[in-house]
């Protein structure tokens, strides 16, 4: 069984949801990465969602977007992140690790030579935003050989067609995005999202995580009252914006233990 897969049968046996965690990797400096994503898992995520930073992130707000400028300006590149995973693993066998990135830097480096080395590394799934499932078939065999997950979008406007593809073709888990906008939105509509969920759960018995527009108490405890997952990301990365780096590193912990507070109030 993959670590994904244990992962959330571990929290389902506990009634409990997963909280999974997006860091940008080399965001502010390389070296704060790793230990950050110690900490992170030390104060409650359960799943990490690392981002490859890459000059067109197009499904990101300016938040994430500038993450992704301040690592490339620090030399971080897809490889580094990978790197980054293999010295996590060193401490850490258990936590599931997902890289979510675009299309580009992986068809630069090779499907086969990148999935190998995400391998070694220690990766679990893969997440790349602008590869439709109609498209990634043969990303997804290669994924496969290597024993990792490929992680699928969802999205308000989806048909019943592209839910259906995206169930036929997940694993790991499918990934809702609560909204139509780009990440660090603060337009979600719990109500919507939760009907979307529900009808997304009546076609598959794999995970389903939302995310997008989550970045407080509320609005994480209410996605996880209908979601198997609540997936953060600005409301972590933000701090490294403006605030000198133990700061922002301390204010992001604080808002994973805010969060994992919330969810398990759901228990």
């Amino acid at each position: 069984m993959s670590r994904l897969a244990t992962r959330f049968e571990q929290l389902k046996s506990k009634q409990r949801k997963a909280l999974v965690s997006y860091v940008m990797a080399g965001d502010p400096q390389p070296q704060v990465t790793v230990p950050l994503l110690h900490q992170m898992v030390e104060a409650g995520v359960d799943v990490i969602e690392l981002g490859l930073p890459f000059s067109d992130p197009m499904a990101d707000g300016p938040v994430i977007a500038l993450a992704a400028e301040r690592a490339l300006a620090g030399g971080t590149s897809t490889m580094d992140a990978l790197n980054m995973i293999k010295a996590f693993r060193e401490k850490d066998q258990e936590t599931p690790v997902v890289l979510m990135g675009y299309l580009n830097p992986v068809e630069v480096i090779g499907y086969e030579k990148f999935a190998a080395y995400a391998k070694e590394c220690g990766v679990d799934g893969v997440l790349l935003v602008d590869l439709p499932p109609e498209e990634a078939k043969e990303f997804d065999v290669v994924l496969k050989q290597h024993d990792m997950d490929q992680i699928f979008l969802l999205a308000p406007t989806s048909t019943d067609e592209r839910i259906q593809h995206v169930v036929n073709q997940a694993s790991g888990f499918i990934y809702y995005v609560s909204l139509k906008g780009v990440t660090g939105a603060a337009t979600l509509d719990v109500a919507e999202a939760a009907a979307r969920i529900a009808k997304i759960k009546t076609k598959t018995s794999i995970p389903v995580g939302v995310g997008f527009g989550i970045s407080d108490a509320a609005s994480a405890k209410a996605m996880g009252e209908v979601a198997d997952a609540v997936i953060v990301g600005s409301a972590f990365v933000k701090p490294f914006a403006t605030l000198a780096i133990d700061q922002a590193v301390e204010q992001t912990v604080n808002k994973v233990k805010e969060l994992r507070a919330a969810l398990d109030e759901l228990v």
